[in-house]
């Protein structure tokens, strides 16, 4: 029975072996002077200014929010799309009944601001 599974031992063996020797050259052939940009936390391509635990404007969570929304729309999308043979008149209506919804509620946060940053 040990033997059926020889060649994924032997795989794992070469694998863990190439990985802790790849990971072993970047630590030894890495640069190890440190200077203060290299230190610096990365924030979205500008210079960090004030503390981690600043307040943010709600303007931030809002946008995650809506785009967290319209992002689940291609969760629904996707499988609609990659089905469109099979798919009844039915399911037609209710994928633009969703698509309708979507529309509107971008709409509505278009007008009342919600993605104006001025």
């Amino acid at each position: 029975m040990i033997l059926e599974y020889k060649y994924i031992l032997i795989f794992l063996i070469v694998i863990i072996a190439v990985s802790a020797l790849v990971f072993y050259l970047g630590w030894a052939l890495m640069f190890k002077i440190s200077y203060e940009d290299k230190l610096m936390g990365y924030e979205c391509g500008f210079d960090p200014f004030g503390q981690a635990r600043d307040e943010f404007d709600i303007r931030f969570y809002l946008v995650a929010i809506l785009f967290l929304i319209f992002d689940l729309e291609i969760t629904f999308l996707f499988p609609f799309s990659v089905s469109l043979i099979s798919n009844t008149f039915i399911s037609y209506n209710f994928m633009l009944l969703f698509l309708g919804i979507l529309g509107i509620g971008l709409f509505y946060e278009l007008k009342k601001g919600a993605l104006d940053w001025t």
